[in-house]
């Protein structure tokens, strides 16, 4: 499972001329299933994600979390995350997890991230065409990948 975070000081997805999702300070995040990825993922994903400190303090350190600030997410499914270059110029998708299962996937993380206390999580519409606006503030982005907490503990 893979997840790009950008801290923003605001970002919104549209669908067909219509913002369907926003946030404020806080993340954008680009959400990735891929084909063996489970529930546990999800958690370790979210876990990590609401704990990252990324957010500067008052030595303007970066040492505060989404919860410290009480900020906001905007969370959008990506399914292209999960491309294959190894061969060619085109990628492949092959990797990327069945739609009807990542549709789940991507729910349950966003109930994840409510849940561990992020105080406002909106999205965007699971595999409609995106147009994605947002203000990376520093810039700051990270990439997360739980296949690395998988092989290494978390």
């Amino acid at each position: 499972m893979k997840a790009v975070i950008q801290r923003v000081s605001s970002a919104s997805v549209t669908v067909d001329g219509n913002i369907v999702g926003s946030c404020n300070e806080g993340y954008m995040i680009l959400f990735g299933a891929a084909e063996g990825d489970t529930l546990e993922d999800i958690e370790i994903l979210a876990k990590k994600t609401v704990n990252l400190r990324v957010f500067c303090d008052e030595n303007d350190k970066m040492n505060r979390s989404i919860l410290d600030i009480n900020g906001e997410a905007l969370v959008i499914s990506q399914f292209t995350l999960c491309a294959d270059v190894k061969k060619g110029n085109r990628p492949s998708f092959i990797n990327a997890m069945q739609p009807d299962l990542a549709s789940q996937y991507y729910d349950i993380f966003c109930e994840k991230l409510k849940e561990l206390g992020v105080k406002r999580v909106e999205k965007g519409i699971f595999g409609a065409d995106m147009k994605v606006s947002l203000v990376n503030d520093g810039p700051v982005t990270i990439l997360f990948d739980t296949e690395i907490w998988r092989r290494h503990g978390n």
